[in-house]
């Protein structure tokens, strides 16, 4: 039997305004995420990925209810975090933490690595002083930092280290979920996987579910379980790691997998896919397919509709895989033979 989803995304949109004039009247719109969709069990890691400015740390932090949504649903354990009283959210928020990409700027540089890490007791009331005293020095020694980095100060700590006292900090009331909003792109690549392993072993632990949000799909293959890819605010394919790598089928997808860096002196450079021009602007969206523009195999259709999110027939989803939403594969794009709805 399939468990239960931990966290639902339901049709996602958040759209900011654009103000100008003298007063600040509204002129137009940026649809930074504009219709998403995905479920995420428990303990599994669905990775996120795409170009900058695509909408993916706007959905992570559109999920932690950081920023608010325009419409759409977030169904967290069951409950819809939209609805829910202040109160109610914020008992939910031990649940749900963030690890963000600099770990300069998300620490508090007048705060020791104690009261740090002392923060989420005290904001949550738990324990007293004894307990919580105890939790941080085994939560500095898990991540590899040691009891005496606790009366340091960040500026003392290298990028590394910084990012061990952010990833503490997230796990410090057990939570079940965890946004990885790029948590080891302003990382040397010596480093990042140190970073990446301190995070697969927690998650081994503690059972986390991982939202990862990372530009490197190298590093997006080795940690997630599902892989969701996404431009100017959609997802435009999704599908178990394995199978995605092994048999992209949207065209944005083949070539921002063309683009990883081969350590084959050999390999044939030709077949790389380059894209050519940038993406449309979010804030004026065409009126088809987003992706038009760039793609080497749109037709008239792709100009006067937006493709949905449809599974691929069965002969076409050759995926071995099995588990929850492992052996699903979607993509959306008019040239890919796709179940009807």
């Amino acid at each position: 039997m399939k468990p239960e989803p931990l966290l639902t995304v339901k049709d996602l949109k958040v759209h900011f305004p654009i103000q100008g004039g003298i007063f600040l009247r509204r002129q137009g719109t940026v649809y930074a995420v504009n219709g998403v969709n995905f479920s995420l069990p428990p303990g599994q890691t669905l990775g996120l990925v795409g170009e900058s400015g695509c909408g993916k740390t706007t959905v992570g932090r559109a999920i932690l209810n950081l920023i608010e949504a325009t419409s759409g649903e977030i169904n967290f354990m069951g409950q819809n975090i939209h609805s829910l009283t202040t109160p109610k959210l914020r008992q939910l928020r031990r649940e749900m933490q963030i690890v963000f990409q600099d770990p300069f700027e998300s620490l508090n540089p007048r705060h020791s690595v104690r009261d740090i890490l002392l923060e989420p007791f005290i904001i949550h009331n738990v324990g007293d002083d004894a307990s919580r005293e105890k939790s941080v020095k085994e939560l500095a020694e898990r991540v590899g930092l040691g009891a005496s980095a606790l009366n340091r100060f960040p500026h003392e700590f290298s990028g590394g280290q910084r990012q061990r006292i952010g990833i503490a900090r997230a796990i410090a009331l057990k939570p079940k979920f965890i946004v990885c909003d790029e948590p080891v792109s302003a990382l040397d690549v010596s480093i990042q996987s140190q970073i990446i392993n301190l995070l697969i072993e927690l998650q081994r632990e503690m059972g986390l579910a991982y939202l990862f949000i990372a530009h490197d799909l190298a590093v997006v293959k080795h940690v997630s379980d599902v892989v969701a890819v996404m431009y100017l605010g959609k997802i435009v394919e999704i599908a178990g790691a394995q199978q995605l790598y092994k048999n992209p089928r949207h065209p944005y997808t083949q070539a921002l997998l063309s683009a990883i860096p081969s350590t084959d002196p050999e390999a044939d450079l030709t077949k790389k896919q380059i894209l050519k021009g940038e993406p449309a602007s979010p804030s004026s969206l065409p009126r088809g397919c987003a992706f038009y523009s760039r793609c080497p195999i749109g037709s008239e259709e792709c100009l006067q509709k937006v493709p949905e999110l449809l599974d691929l027939l069965p002969e076409e989803n050759n995926s071995s895989q099995s588990g929850v939403a492992l052996d699903a594969h979607q993509v959306a794009c008019f040239k890919v033979p796709v179940r009807k709805t």
